[in-house]
């Protein structure tokens, strides 16, 4: 049985979206226990050139669903970065988790050697469809999560492993 480029994208990064609507709930919750502002989580960061929080989700984010737009042909939606509560991140993460769900797997299955260009700041970047996903849009996204998560434990929220993974 073959993987098909819809199994390997959509239902994978709806997964790991979902998934964290979970530990952003229990961020809220461990913030508004210990009396934290959100705000303290939603701007803090790793390092001085790490960027945020809240700029980790909104970029994970982008990467998912411009993945599965650019493999399907699409244009993905636009969204503000304007952030600045677990409410509204989680808000995000479901508006791209819509997006997904409206992509069906007829428009992504056969994208492998589609041509795939995109602007990364000063540089162009070109891929063929299974490449972009596999090494692009994937570890994008998994960095991103996993650096907001590491964010969230290194300020005590209390998360573990099955959180950052999800329902399996």
């Amino acid at each position: 049985m073959t993987l098909s480029m819809y199994q390997a994208s959509a239902p994978v990064l709806l997964h790991s979206l979902a998934a964290f609507e979970a530990v952003l709930d229990k961020a809220a919750a461990h913030a508004e226990a210990r009396k934290i502002d959100q705000s303290v989580f939603i701007q803090a960061r790793l390092a001085p050139d790490m960027f945020a929080f809240a700029r980790q989700i909104q970029i994970a984010t982008d990467m998912a669903k411009g993945g599965v737009a650019r493999l399907a042909g699409l244009e993905a939606p636009r969204m503000e970065d304007n952030e600045t509560t677990f409410a509204e991140l989680k808000a995000r993460l479901q508006k791209t988790q819509d997006f997904i769900r409206t992509v069906q797997p007829a428009q992504i299955d056969g994208s492998e050697d589609r041509d795939i260009t995109l602007q990364a700041g000063p540089q162009t970047l070109n891929f063929r469809g299974q490449a972009y996903l596999l090494h692009f849009v994937l570890p994008n996204v998994y960095f991103h999560l996993t650096a907001a998560y590491a964010i969230l434990r290194h300020n005590g929220v209390d998360l573990s492993k099955r959180d950052f993974l999800g329902a399996i």
